[in-house]
């Protein structure tokens, strides 16, 4: 006796460029008339193009039932039970490994039947109507994040007595994010996108790799600080990750503007071509205005990735072992960057170039895998960068280093560091509060406030 079983049958009538009309019917069929294996094999060949979904899992798990015991396939050949195989995945749209199960189940049990009683499942705790809830809470306030629509859920039921909320009220933030992929909820929200994440497609998220090669440079702001609603001033720190070649500048505020052009100005400072220009992830630099200033410029920029505390590590340190060290941490106004950017582009950075060491550390591997930095090196920047294999094909056009000789050997290093020093006290006198009252005293400056009687001795500026 053959068997009987319902199809969807789905065809394509007519295409309209990339538009087709297509019928779907519902067919009742009758495959007795495939009665040897060499009928499935001609089927199989002759319905690439029909595509077969039974109405129910049941009704297919029947109709499983039948085709085997009518072909008796555990008694084919290997190559036969793969026709029949591939004759019941077409007809039920079932995988290979799906069919693999049934036959599996029908050989151990005599019967194809779903697996309801071994299923093991949680308790349903919120209903449709909760989900509805959800809905509508949420589109009253445009689909917040679960921790915040949490709160609002018991806000809902403990101050505002709504006993509708009752089960939502100890719903998890987790599980809210579950809710809203149900049907009901999504039946009734009106919020047709999820919250998305904010990207930048400014600069490449990596840390750079100079190879030893000069022209990599680690970009930093400081903040000088506030004084009640005044802002302060901001220093601008880059520095060389081979050479440790320090430029400092000072700028107003970090709009773009103003960045873009200190910025530009700066580089052209440094004696060597510049290829990357690395930062954190702070607005002042991840912009429009600098990405473009920096593409003329054809150098590179990264950012520093995420949860990597040592992509930024250099200037970092520099920050607060140079510019900490010698501004110190109290609020300077905004409108004397001017006068902070003549005392850098004339003593500072060329102190901090030619005459101030810097430690190079020498990094080996012990038989644990552990990195350990020996700081044996010490040597200024110049020096460093002179110490380097072909170091001239690294120098900007039009510089040389007998030009770069005359400036380093102008002054010894400690007749420079006193000329900075003077200018920086210089610097500080005219910048600083008229109320306070700044005299030397044992290498540091000892700042007395008139309202004060207490004297506060600054190590920020040690000389």
């Amino acid at each position: 006796m053959g068997s009987f079983a319902r199809f969807d049958f789905q065809v394509c009538l007519k295409c309209f460029g990339e538009r087709a009309i297509i019928w779907i019917m519902t067919l009742t069929m009758d495959d007795s008339n495939l009665k040897n294996i060499e009928d499935v094999r001609i089927f199989l060949n002759s319905s690439s193009t029909i595509k077969f979904s039974g109405v129910s899992r049941l009704e297919k798990y029947k109709w499983i039932e039948k085709v085997l015991e009518r072909f008796k396939y555990f008694s084919l050949s290997k190559k036969d039970k793969g026709f029949v195989r591939k004759y019941i995945m077409r007809m039920t749209n079932f995988s290979k490994a799906q069919v693999t199960r049934l036959i599996k189940k029908k050989l151990m049990e005599g019967i194809i039947k779903p697996d309801y009683d071994n299923k093991n499942g949680f308790q349903v705790i919120y209903t449709e109507f909760d989900r509805e809830l959800l809905a509508e809470t949420d589109n009253a306030h445009g689909r917040l994040s679960g921790p915040a629509t949490k709160h609002i859920l018991e806000r809902q039921y403990r101050v505002y007595g709504d006993k509708r909320f009752e089960r939502l009220k100890e719903i998890s933030p987790a599980h809210i994010y579950n809710l809203r992929l149900t049907r009901s909820y999504q039946m009734k929200s009106t919020t047709s996108a999820r919250t998305k994440s904010v990207k930048v497609n400014i600069g490449i998220r990596r840390k750079p790799n100079p190879n030893g090669k000069p022209g990599y440079l680690r970009v930093d702001t400081v903040h000088q600080g506030d004084k009640g609603n005044k802002k302060g001033v901001y220093h601008v720190n880059l520095v060389d990750e081979v050479t440790q070649w320090e430029m400092v500048a000072s700028v107003e505020n970090i709009n773009e503007t103003l960045m873009s052009m200190v910025l530009e100005e700066t580089l052209k400072c440094f004696p060597f071509k510049i290829h990357s220009f690395h930062s954190d992830n702070g607005s002042e630099y991840i912009n429009k205005t600098v990405a473009k200033m920096l593409n003329e410029l054809l150098i590179e920029q990264t950012k520093s990735r995420s949860n990597r505390t040592n992509d930024n590590a250099l200037v970092e340190c520099k920050n607060g072992s140079v510019i900490r060290k010698h501004m110190g941490y109290w609020h300077i106004e905004q409108k004397y960057a001017s006068e902070i950017n003549k005392f850098y582009f004339r003593y500072f950075n060329r102190y901090l170039n030619y005459h101030r060491p810097c430690g190079f550390a020498r990094v080996s591997i012990d038989e644990r895998g552990i990195r350990h930095r020996k700081y044996e090196t010490w040597q200024t920047p110049y020096e460093r960068l002179k110490s380097l294999k072909n170091a001239d094909r690294y120098l900007k056009p039009g510089i040389s280093f007998k030009q770069l000789d005359d400036i380093s050997l102008e002054y010894s290093d400690n007749e420079f560091a006193k000329i900075m020093q003077e200018a920086k006290d210089k610097l500080f006198r005219s910048i600083l509060e008229k109320n306070c009252i700044k005299i030397m005293k044992k290498g540091g400056l000892i700042q007395k406030n008139a309202s004060e009687s207490k004297l506060a001795i600054s190590g920020s500026f040690s000389h």
